[in-house]
């Protein structure tokens, strides 16, 4: 067995990314070979210096990829954040500290950059905890049962004046940019998104090896004409014994800025002929698709798990960028194990706007770096951490303070996958 001194930890050469990638597919239990296309598509995603990779002699055997992000905190500010991806570690070198190396390499080049937050969605939840990072958002699917959803059957177009058109791809790239940066703006823990991502997602560029497919995107525009909605969906070629459709609508993706759009696009989903499901994609946990229904038990969830997961790398600017429900202080010992951004911080939040700032005070509230992720989004509960005993108060109702002051009245959501 090779020694863990021996396996060389670095950023990965142009000429070393096609070793790399072959490693990615064979930690993913993708097939190891990726066809000249989608490799020459994939270097579209290649930065110097921020692919890690660990090599065994002249083999690839552990991957890792961070790239620039915003993330959009309470009250829409845009905060850096450091994404990271493609993480992986070869069956054969696993528990040799490999992913423990890359990790530390990355943050502290991130700190060292300014980002703020460093991000991820976690394949496998207790891997990154230990590194610091916290689930700040949950993401639910919900699958529909058209027929008990009680619309009406001759449904036709939005009763606002408003009204669904179908595009294709290249409306898509024009028109979904400006809608998903409106949307971004207001929808803490939100992502950006690079020119890259609607070029992958209407068939410019592929970086699968499964050929492409279009599907189906319709735009919802208002009364005077705005673009406020737009989805992606598939549809399969199901019917039963009795020669009656049961095909499912599945979203890949669904944007929209205002109330009106949603209930107008998940009608619409609805409304087609010959669908009886539809499969509502990621959407937030507290989405409002369920009561766009007149039964909302016609959408049941068939899936709710952790979503962004999150690690401060600056509490102060981190707590400072964003907005607060109520007005207060407390103070806090954050430790990090990290140590990248540990010590005791005094939040303050009112009329006035927020600070935070170092103090010798005695801790409100103490808790792991981790759990304040959690609870920077304003989707997790202090109460409910302490009962877990995953935060700890020093002063009584401490926790209840964090509540007032941290969480939010919608819950964030992320609509990507990185």
């Amino acid at each position: 067995m090779t020694r863990r001194t021996d396996i060389d930890v670095r950023p990965i050469t142009e000429a070393e990314f096609p070793d790399w990638q072959r490693a990615v597919n064979t930690g993913f239990l993708q097939p190891p070979a990726v066809g000249a296309e989608q490799l020459e598509a994939r270097r579209n995603l290649f930065v110097p210096g921020r692919s890690l990779g660990a090599f065994d002699g002249e083999r690839c055997v552990a991957t890792y990829r961070s790239f620039d992000q915003q993330v959009t905190a309470v009250g829409g500010a845009l905060v850096q954040a450091d994404a990271i991806s493609n993480v992986t570690v070869t069956a054969t070198h696993r528990r040799r500290g490999l992913l423990t190396r890359m990790m530390a390499q990355d943050l502290a080049a991130a700190k060292d950059r300014g980002d703020v937050v460093a991000t991820l969605i976690a394949a496998e939840y207790p891997i990154y905890g230990r590194y610091g990072f916290g689930p700040a958002t949950t993401m639910t699917e919900w699958t529909v049962d058209v027929p008990r959803a009680g619309l009406d059957a001759r449904w036709a177009a939005p009763e606002d004046g408003g009204r669904i058109d179908l595009v294709d791809g290249e409306d898509v790239r024009g028109l979904g940019p400006e809608l998903h940066e409106r949307l971004r703006r207001a929808q803490p823990g939100a992502v950006s998104r690079a020119e890259l991502w609607w070029q992958t997602r209407t068939g410019v560029l592929s970086v699968n090896d499964t050929p492409w497919t279009e599907p189906f995107y319709a735009v919802y525009r208002a009364a005077d004409g705005e673009v406020e909605g737009m989805v992606s969906y598939r549809a399969d070629d199901k019917w039963g014994d009795a020669k009656q459709p049961l095909n499912t609508a599945t979203v890949d993706w669904l944007l929209a800025v205002t109330p009106d759009a949603e209930r107008a696009l998940w009608h619409y989903l609805c409304s087609i002929d010959w669908i009886t499901t539809v499969k509502s994609g990621w959407r937030a946990p507290d989405d409002l698709l369920p009561h766009l229904l007149p039964d909302p038990r016609a959408a049941r969830i068939t899936t709710q798990a952790d979503w962004l997961w999150v690690r401060i790398l600056d509490v102060v600017r981190a707590l400072e960028a964003r907005t607060y429900e109520g007005q207060g202080s407390l103070v806090l010992e954050v430790v990090d194990r990290g140590g990248l951004t540990g010590g005791r911080w005094r939040l303050e939040a009112g009329a006035d706007g927020e600070s935070c700032t170092p103090t010798t005070e005695s801790a409100h509230l103490v808790l792991d770096v981790a759990e304040l992720a959690a609870l920077w989004l304003g989707d997790e509960s202090a109460v409910r951490l302490a009962a877990l005993g995953r935060v700890r108060e020093e002063r009584a109702g401490a926790a209840r303070v964090a509540d007032a002051l941290l969480r939010t009245s919608r819950r964030p959501w992320c609509p990507d996958m990185f």
